[in-house]
């Protein structure tokens, strides 16, 4: 998971709060006072976090016993499509031999290149049952980002679907589809492998957004999952009565945490179809009538959730949010509760976790809640001592749920992950995030922001340097430079600050097909602003606050703009326009590559409808994502509904 939290009305003051922190960095700032022993004391009872847990299994076992336990039990739901314990524990046994017999033990590598599924959670448990570490990767990525995680896993072994072998790039690994190799997988046994792991060993990898423009690869061990897993049973009250979601990118470290606490447990995991899962009125009803007890989303989504009306009777008791900054407290009336939580990748996805009190609505912010079993939070400055309650420094984590450390990086690893400055336990480590947070008085802690530059939108961590290294291959560019902003509507959209070569031209289309071919969509700037030169502050660094917001003079756009030429290409221009805050929208301007995404997306379908009448699935914006190809999509739509009516009734609406 990623960075989540709170920040409200701190927002403001960032600026000031890392400015000061920074000045604590050289460890002479007058202010910074040793702490008092009685705050040591309450900071040493706050972290004293320790919780048992069995250390002699790992997740297939226990997804195991509760096939021997509860076999015709449902294990997964998607749409009409039902699976038991005992079906998903023997087609994954049949994985596993397979992939046993290919040479896969402890700590080999396998990636898995899926869309959501059951047959998904299938090759997952499948690689874990024959000892392997899964490598999810999305198939939504760029052949190029997808290829370099292979070839930097090393992965000798790809599972995927047949129907996704066009999106795949060309590399070494040997090629297993769920699907097509379906007959051969059938010869395999069906019984339970011998066990070939320990908590020590690895249980998957999970890439990340890189400083150096390429992805890292963070390692989580079995010790670390069952230490999630164990916490958040024992925090919710997980049963085998319960029903949870699974929406979550396959890529997304959360999918783990939407399914190994429920199937360990014997609970049923229902997984939300692409339609529903970004259409907050949809999602509620389908929640509603399908009687989830549990779930996880996105903090963007679930903020959308706390709005809408509940039935007083709904299933749901508790809503699990987290991967960006939480804004929004619950309202009284809701009848289920809201957890906020809060966890970098490199700790096994949740660090922190707390219920929001609707009584805390006000001018504090929400929080991210309290370290979870096992694990430690310290709040340090750059001398790695503890501040004051109260005071902002590095939010740095210790305990059972680190990561081993980054696949093939040891450098970068000793950086992030070092010695524990306040732990006498041989061996002991400490992740810093660089994240700004402080504790406040009851022990809860505030998030307030990104030390360095690493922007967080939408739940995804991205580095900028990372889409920087992209555009500085461009021909034409000379440097670039980029950051998130806020719109007016307190939206963040990516912003690319370009400098061009002499006499060298470019247009905003062209730039983002490029990075598209090798990133992922949602790190795709919304603007490129043109520059002559970045400002520089007088030690030679980039002056963020002298970057100009997009305007309608300093934004590259194509050369060629088409205005609409139809009714139809106008009201669609004219919402687009609205719910993007972009002040000019022509025919051919692609909706994402303006800054639009999923849920926006789902807004513009709302609109769409209430404004012609007419409904169109969130998958027609995929498929026909300029105005023009819009407006063709309703206008299709509209003829078919005109022809659906009597002859007398069309005469009568045209006219």
């Amino acid at each position: 998971m990623v960075h989540i939290g709170g920040r409200g009305k701190e927002r403001a003051s960032d600026e000031k709060v890392t400015g000061s922190l920074a000045m604590r960095r050289a460890n002479t700032h007058p202010d910074v006072l040793p702490i008092s022993e009685d705050e040591q004391r309450q900071l040493a009872a706050w972290n004293a976090t320790q919780q048992s847990y069995p250390l002699d299994t790992c997740v297939q076992q226990l997804v195991e016993e509760q096939a021997v336990l509860r076999p015709e039990a449902v294990a997964l739901v998607a749409g009409n499509q039902t699976l038991s314990y005992r079906a998903l524990n023997q087609r994954a046994n049949q994985l596993a031999h397979y992939l046993r017999a290919s040479g896969v033990s402890a700590n080999v590598l396998v990636g898995l290149c899926m869309e959501r599924s059951p047959e998904m959670v299938i090759g997952l448990l499948g690689i874990l049952k024959a000892g392997g570490a899964y490598v999810p990767l999305d198939p939504a990525y760029p052949p190029e980002r997808l290829a370099f995680m292979l070839e930097d896993a090393q992965a000798p072994i790809l599972i995927t679907h047949y129907s996704l072998g066009a999106k795949l790039p060309t590399c070494n690994a040997r090629i297993i589809c769920l699907d097509a190799d379906a007959p051969m997988l059938a010869e395999q046994s069906q019984s339970d492998l011998p066990v070939a792991t320990t908590g020590d060993d690895l249980a998957y990898v999970i890439y990340t957004s890189g400083s150096t423009g390429r992805p890292k690869g963070v390692q989580i061990t079995h010790q670390g999952l069952l230490n999630l897993i164990f916490w958040h049973q024992r925090a919710f009250a997980v049963t085998a009565a319960d029903r949870a979601t699974q929406l979550a990118s396959p890529a997304f470290d959360a999918t783990g945490w939407e399914l190994w606490p429920y199937l360990c447990c014997g609970a049923s995991v229902y997984l939300v179809d692409e339609e529903r899962r970004t259409l907050s009125a949809a999602l509620r009803d389908w929640l509603v009538s399908s009687g989830i007890t549990i779930s996880f989303l996105p903090t963007a989504l679930a903020e959308s959730m706390l709005t809408l009306e509940w039935p007083p009777d709904t299933a749901l008791r508790l809503l699990l949010t987290g991967a960006d900054t939480l804004h929004q407290y619950p309202r009284a009336s809701l009848p289920f509760a809201l957890i906020n939580n809060y966890g970098p990748t490199e700790a096994t996805v949740v660090a922190t976790s707390g219920c929001i009190a609707p009584a805390g609505q006000g001018d504090t912010a929400p929080s991210i809640g309290r370290p979870i079993a096992n694990t430690q939070v310290y709040i340090l400055d750059e001398s790695l001592q503890q501040v004051s309650i109260g005071t902002p420094g590095e939010l740095c984590i210790g305990g059972d749920g680190l990561a081993r450390g980054y696949l093939h990086q040891p450098e970068l690893t000793a950086e992030k992950f070092i010695p524990h400055p306040l732990s006498a336990v041989p061996g002991a480590r400490l992740y810093r995030t660089g994240d700004l947070a402080r504790y406040l008085p009851d022990g809860q802690l505030a998030f307030l922001g990104r030390i360095d530059q690493q922007i967080k939108i939408r739940g995804y961590r991205i580095e900028p340097g990372e889409i920087v290294a992209v555009l500085n291959r461009h021909p034409a560019i000379q440097t670039s430079y980029v950051l998130a902003r806020e719109d007016a509507s307190g939206e963040k959209r990516l912003v690319a600050y370009l400098v061009l070569k002499s006499e060298m031209q470019v247009t905003c289309s062209s730039l983002q097909n490029m990075i598209k071919d090798y990133l992922p969509d949602y790190m795709v700037p919304a603007s490129f602003v043109m520059l002559e030169d970045l400002p520089m502050t007088p030690n030679g660094k980039i002056d963020r606050a002298a970057l100009p917001a997009p305007n309608e003079h300093n934004t590259l756009r194509d050369e060629v703009f088409a205005s609409p030429s139809t009714p139809t290409e106008q009201k669609i221009a004219e919402i687009v326009s609205a719910l993007l805050k972009v002040e000019r929208v022509g025919v051919e301007d692609n909706f994402f590559l303006l800054g639009g995404h999923s849920m926006l997306g789902a807004q513009l379908v709302t609109r769409i409808a209430a404004t012609f009448g007419i409904e169109l699935p969130l998958r027609a914006l995929f498929e026909a994502p300029t105005v023009r190809q819009l407006a063709n999509k309703v206008e299709l739509r509209l003829v078919e509904w005109l022809e659906t009516l009597s002859e007398e009734e069309a005469h009568r609406l045209l006219k």
